[in-house]
Formats: structure tokens, sequence, C-alpha cells
């Protein structure tokens, strides 16, 4: 963090950013990521960009600053925008039961223990609400972040979180199906709570969830590299997905579905693959409160009242996937802030920063403090379970995730006082 006088910028010391490239090489040259993409900009100017190592290692393709990424959870802050959108028109508010439009979990039974024997439930006390689904706390569970039967009972009944052949209406019939993990509006809980918001919004508006994102956000912030899928012709910009294989000492390709057109089902809490030209352009937005580009997307009173913390005391002591996280961080809807840098091994920047990552190692932060935007993009899978938020959040355990420090620590050493 840089403790500047109020209004007041630290200077940028591009000395400091000549060790970054090479430092991030290091971690391609070991064999412990495939390349990696970063992009830093200060009041919209980037001031430093790199594409390093491969987008796919057996075909030697490098890596580019167009390359294509699955952001996975970076979805989420994306389909919270647009819920905040139809928020502003009075179409939605967060008090509203998602029953309104999402019948499928209406009368939602509750385990009686969160890892217990899932025909032992009691019925929910009131029913999940939009502002539980944007806060994750509606006591929809994800299978991998989840223990006990429900585990596989998630697996089974809804399939992959990300690739999925169901319908829409399939989908939610299946969920509601299940009994959720906690009761709505008790605890932050990582689960399908955004997907579920995703498809309130189609149902909402009338149109499929992927229309409306494009007609409402994707295209008035210029966002043309974003969707759900991937036509051939430009499926050589995709980077390859790769995981380390502890027995070879290697990284070896995971070989994942693609669609050959637009999904019906397309999980706004993980779906959309994007590049780092891209997210740029919404995450200014959200660092200029609400506008890019002459084109207003939110109201600052909005983006205000979505990073502010919306966890209760005894919340926030609940440890997200087995780490400490909420002492030192609040969450708002849809985004996570920094509250408290002091000893905190999973927050950089500064007080008021705002980020939510994605499963695959994709990363971003934008710091109003230092009017910083971070982004860092890799495709690293990684063993998830409801304990691996250390291994996620700092690479403990996945030595190619410790580029991230790398990369934010050689960033904020650039930013120095010096006139002082």
């Amino acid at each position: 963090m840089i403790d500047e006088a109020p209004g007041r910028l630290p200077d940028l010391d591009p000395e400091a950013l000549k060790g970054l490239r090479p430092s991030l090489e290091a971690f391609v040259e070991r064999g412990e990521l495939a390349g990696i993409v970063t992009l830093a900009s200060r009041g919209g100017e980037v001031f430093h960009s790199e594409a390093i190592g491969w987008r796919d290692i057996e075909s030697r393709s490098p890596m580019r600053m167009d390359t294509l990424f699955r952001i996975a959870s970076m979805s989420k802050p994306v389909t919270s925008v647009l819920a905040l959108m139809l928020m502003e028109e009075g179409r939605l508010d967060l008090s509203d039961s998602v029953t309104r439009w999402i019948p499928e979990l209406a009368g939602m039974q509750v385990l009686r223990d969160p890892a217990g024997a899932l025909d032992v439930t009691v019925p929910a006390h009131r029913d999940i609400t939009v502002e539980d689904l944007m806060t994750h706390r509606s006591g929809i569970a994800y299978a991998p972040f989840s223990e006990g039967p429900i585990k596989a009972a998630l697996d089974e009944a809804l399939g992959d979180p990300g690739l999925n052949r169901k319908s829409v209406d399939e989908w939610l019939t299946a969920l509601g199906a299940l009994p959720l993990s906690w009761q709505p509006g008790d605890r932050f809980h990582y689960g399908h709570s955004t997907e579920v918001l995703g498809f309130l919004i189609g149902r909402l508006v009338g149109k499929p969830f992927r229309e409306v994102l494009i007609e409402r956000l994707l295209i008035p912030l210029g966002m043309t590299d974003t969707d759900f899928w991937v036509p051939q012709e430009q499926r050589d910009r995709l980077a390859s997905l790769y995981a380390w294989e502890a027995d070879a000492g290697r990284l070896a390709k995971v070989e994942l579905e693609m669609y050959d057109r637009p999904p019906a089902y397309t999980p706004g809490g993980g779906g959309l693959i994007s590049t780092a030209g891209d997210y740029h352009r919404f995450v200014r937005m959200l660092l200029n409160e609400g506008e890019l580009d002459g084109v207003r997307i939110l109201k600052p009173e909005t983006v205000r009242l979505m990073q502010q913390n919306r966890l209760r005391p005894d919340q926030r002591r609940v440890p997200f996937a087995g780490m400490d996280l909420w002492t030192r961080s609040g969450f708002g809807l849809g985004v996570a802030i920094t509250e408290d840098l002091t000893d905190n091994p999973y927050g950089c920047g500064s007080v008021g920063s705002i980020t939510w990552p994605g499963v695959f190692g994709t990363w971003w932060q934008a710091d109003p403090a230092n009017d910083l935007i971070l982004i860092y993009l890799i495709q690293h899978q990684v063993p998830v379970s409801a304990h691996s938020g250390s291994t996620l959040a700092t690479g403990r355990g996945a030595a190619g995730r410790q580029a991230l420090p790398v990369f934010q620590s050689h960033i904020y050493e650039a930013l120095t006082d010096r006139a002082g």
C-alpha cells in the first residue's frame, strides 16, 4: 500500500518495472506455467502489458495480448453489474424473492447438517432473495466447495459448473430438487448463486441471459471478445488449460469440451471467455464509477453500493474455503473489498481495492486510491475443495500460482514518491 496525501498519486518509477518480465519468464522457463498475460494502467492509460510464454505448449503458439482466457469466476462481477443495471431501472430489488422469476426454488428444504444425510432437512425459514444471490448467502452450494453427500448429489444433478448441455429450465429444476446447504441469509457459502442470478435476469427480461448480457453490457462497453463460447475460426486464440502432473514433474494439457454454437446453459458465475483488453474496459468502468468513454453503465452511487461490505460480523468469522479472508476483507454485491492490509497474505494494493478472481488463476484488481488497475491471466488448474482457498489465493502447493504476488509486488514497488 502507498500512503499519500488525499488527491495526490505517487509517481511511477519505470526503472522498478524492468525486472518484472524476467521474474515472470522464470515461471515459464521452469515449466511451472505455460504462459502469462499481464496488464496495468493508471487513469485508464496502460503503462505495462506483457505476453509471456505459450498459449499452447504443444504447438509452440505464443501468448499474445489478445489471447482468449476462460476467466471463470471473474464472470461474477460482470453478471452482478447487469443485475444492478436492472435494479436502477426499478425492475429488480435486492429484497425481491427469487421465486418471482424462478418458482423452481420455492419451498426449499435445508440440510440440518451441511455435510449430513440428504434426507435430514428442515424447511427454509424464508425465500432466497436477490441480495442473497449477489452475496453468496443463498445457501446454494458448489459441489467442489461442499462436503458430505451433497457434494456428489450436486455433481450428479447439475453436472460441470462451466460446461453443461442442460437447458436453463432443466438445470434450475435439478437445482430446486436438492436441499440448500445453509438457511438463506445465514452465511457466505460459495456456490451457484451467480448462475441463478444470470438465469433470473434472462427470465425477467424475457430473453436468454447471454443475449441480455451482450446487448446491455458487453456491446456498450466495447467488449467484443467476451462471450460464453469461441467460434471455430477464433479457437487458435484460446489459451490451453494446463495442470501440474506431480508424478511426471511437468505440466499436462487439460482437454475441455468446446461448443460448436452458443450454448443454452450460459453460467453467469463462471462461463465467460475474455481477454486482458476486454476485461480492462469493464474494470475501468467500475473504477470510473460506472462510466466509460461517454457511456454510462451505472450511477456512481450504485457502484459505491456495490463496493460496501454486506457481511455481518458473525459471517466474517467463517472461513472461505478454509481461508481466513473476511476478517480483513469484506464482500459487497459481487466483489470483495480490501479493508485491512495488516498481516493480510491474500490482499494487495490499498484499502478500498476490489477484486474477484477465477479458479484457473485469472485475477484483477481496481485500486481507487492509486487510480490503478491490474489484470493477470493464466490457465492453470489446481485441485479445488472446501479447504483449498489458500492454494488458490497464494500458490501454496501450486508453484505456478506464485507468479501473481510477483506481478503485484513489482507494480506496487514502481509506485514511489520521488518528489519526497
